[in-house]
């Protein structure tokens, strides 16, 4: 059995998701934009490379990156928030003449609840629900989705990560003491960053332990957000208490849109149960 695997971004969750991959008796191999951290990854035992992706290229040893590992799990972001001008969609279609090229059977992407766009009156959504952003990051991860399941050379799954959360990233730090802050009433939606390297973990282990599994669980689109939804209101007043920080004022001149993100589809297929509250 192969139980080497590329990480393709190996940063806030790349990282510690490839520290517990390797305590799990993986071998991995993380890339990183930054010089600076090939020490780092190397210190941890992780075979590091510096790649950077473009829209026309990759630079770096993409070919020794991926050759010998079965997974590749693709956790960038599009980073159109910086620049709006790039192709997210293209620099996947660049990579993914690499992968044709390479040993990767499967792919596990990261992409985000994003492409679901909030809605009113609030409604469940499930992987059924059709697509639906309203942002240029969230139409161009649907593309990005819908170009790796299309693909024959390689199985794919797809996680549709909520806001991602942890020790050392939440929301409320910026919200503290803002203003005119909207949606008072609409559902949270996020994970932490413990459950995100959980899901992935199990269904790594699910994927390489026993291969005709891939058969129930591949090419499939799976969210996964924890299944507390309390309003905005409601849980960042409660977490600006918790950390002693300036309450966010919400305004409620107008009626709360959102979504409740149902994850019930990984619960099932992986038996997973969240384990860390929101």
């Amino acid at each position: 059995m192969n139980k080497k695997i590329s990480i393709l971004g190996c940063g806030w969750l790349g990282f510690p998701l490839a520290k517990v991959l390797l305590e799990n008796g993986f071998s991995v191999k993380g890339s990183t934009t930054s010089e600076n951290k090939l020490t780092l990854l190397e210190a941890h035992k992780i075979q590091p490379f510096l790649l950077s992706l473009f829209e026309n290229k990759v630079e770096g040893n993409i070919t020794g990156f991926l050759n010998d590992s079965e997974v590749l799990i693709i956790d960038i972001p599009p980073g159109l928030r910086r620049d709006t001008s790039i192709s997210f969609v293209t620099k996947i279609k660049t990579l993914v003449t690499q992968i044709e090229k390479s040993s990767i059977k499967k792919i596990l992407f990261v992409s985000s609840t994003s492409v679901y766009t909030d809605v009113f009156p609030i409604e469940e959504i499930t992987e059924e629900t059709p697509t639906n952003p309203d942002t240029e990051s969230g139409r161009q991860l649907v593309e990005v989705e819908k170009l790796l399941l299309d693909n024959t050379n390689f199985e794919t799954i797809i996680l549709r990560f909520g806001g991602l959360i942890g020790e050392d990233r939440h929301p409320i730090k910026y919200l503290a003491g803002k203003e005119n802050v909207e949606n008072p009433d609409g559902p949270i939606n996020f994970i932490h960053q413990e459950d995100c390297i959980g899901i992935i973990t199990e269904l790594i282990k699910k994927l390489l332990d026993t291969p005709e599994y891939f058969k129930q669980i591949g090419n499939q689109i799976y969210n996964a957000v924890a299944p507390q939804h309390p309003t905005r209101q409601e849980y960042y007043h409660k977490k600006a208490k918790n950390m002693n920080l300036a309450f966010p004022i919400f305004v409620k001149d107008t009626a709360s849109k959102g979504k409740i993100i149902l994850s019930t589809k990984i619960e099932t297929v992986l038996s997973y149960t969240f384990k860390k509250e929101i």
